[in-house]
């Protein structure tokens, strides 16, 4: 059997996307295929208890975040050999994908890193491009999410790692969400039964647009008097964004929930009728939207969905069948659609239902989770 070693700082109890997707894909692997080299995080009971329950020995590093220092890249290299592991996994190729070349020559045969939205806006910087062409070649592959990481990246990585580089985008556990997922109990329990619900989903932090949502609900008012927009999350952009909502006088309309436990995260997408997020692009593209998991986790809720056109976001939607992108930013283009699918119980119907019928096509972790056991077989 192959055994793969991987190398993460991206690894939960650590909350975080990136730290998601490797988690879920490596519980998805074959039984006694996987060891995990990854860094602390924070001290505590926390890890500790995390670390035991999980089905593969997971090894950390006493540095909170590691960077491919030679002291990191010999214990990575002490690890691969002791537990007799023949590929490497780096959950984000950059930074610590600069290993690669020592982690061969200490045995790995196969070397995988996946790439993500900061490897793109990587590829923009002169010095960060240098460091990405030598990830590109010193791995054997290097996975992207969609088409607007692939490009960028591709471009910094040259043509001959380009030519190797295989999709390999995050994936939705349709078991967990699904339409049945609770959205109406929540819906009763906030005492939202009878009122018309824009959801959104997401960290709150100026690129994912719940600025721009409030900003469009005088919009919407207008056209759907008793609609509320329900944000769900927690971030350093709350306290802005409930000044906003007191500003544009809609304070009455818009429901912050704060962080939630992960288990309720289905039935807060179930308890929209309309999932939006208009996302942007910002700092001249160096913050930028990687894919964005939580417009197929809608789908999959059988919401239809409004996403914003920054960097790979529209790739997470099927334009006109399971949603729409607008652009980021733009308040009158979200207000539009929003209004559009809030008025036609039909067509938010006929786009849920697409959107769960995609997600099982195209989205289902076990099925990536298969594309990755191959990549690491070779």
């Amino acid at each position: 059997m192959h055994k793969t070693l991987i190398v993460t700082n991206d690894f939960p109890p650590r909350p975080g996307g990136i730290q998601a997707f490797v988690h879920n894909m490596a519980v998805r692997q074959p039984a006694g295929s996987i060891v995990v080299y990854a860094s602390t995080w924070r001290d505590g009971s926390e890890v500790a208890r995390f670390d035991a329950e999980q089905p593969f020995p997971v090894i950390r590093d006493r540095t909170k975040v590691m960077v491919p220092t030679p002291r990191v890249t010999r214990r990575a290299a002490e690890i691969l050999r002791a537990e007799k592991c023949d590929s490497v996994w780096f959950g984000a190729a950059a930074p610590l994908g600069l290993m690669a070349p020592a982690l061969r020559r200490a045995g790995a045969g196969r070397l995988l890193g996946m790439t993500h939205g900061h490897e793109a806006a990587w590829a923009q910087l002169p010095a960060a491009r240098q460091l990405l062409r030598r990830i590109g070649a010193g791995t054997d592959t290097l996975t992207y999410l969609g088409e607007y990481t692939r490009s960028r990246i591709a471009d910094a990585v040259g043509p001959e790692a380009a030519a190797r580089m295989v999709q390999l985008p995050p994936g939705v556990d349709e078991r967990t969400f699904h339409p049945e997922s609770g959205g109406a109990e929540l819906r009763r329990r906030l005492g939202l039964a009878d009122r018309p619900v824009v959801v959104c989903v997401s960290r709150l932090v100026p690129r994912k647009g719940q600025d721009t949502l409030i900003e469009a609900m005088p919009q919407i008012l207008a056209d759907v008097p008793d609609a509320v927009l329900l944000i769900v999350g927690g971030g350093p952009y709350r306290a802005d964004l409930e000044k906003l909502a007191d500003a544009r006088g809609v304070r009455a309309s818009v429901r912050f929930t704060g962080s939630v436990p992960w288990e309720e995260l289905p039935a807060h997408y179930g308890a929209g009728d309309v999932f939006a997020m208009p996302c942007r692009t910002r700092r001249g593209g160096l913050d930028v939207e990687g894919l964005g998991i939580v417009y197929l986790e809608a789908s999959a809720t059988g919401l239809p969905v409004v996403a914003g056109d920054s960097g790979g976001a529209p790739d997470a939607v099927l334009e006109g069948e399971t949603g729409y992108v607008v652009p980021g930013g733009s308040p009158a283009a979200a207000a539009e659609r929003i209004v559009r699918l809030l008025n036609d119980e039909e067509l938010r119907r006929r786009m849920g239902e697409a959107g769960r019928r995609w997600v099982d096509r195209s989205w289902r972790w076990d099925l990536l989770a298969g594309r990755l056991t191959s990549l690491l077989a070779g």
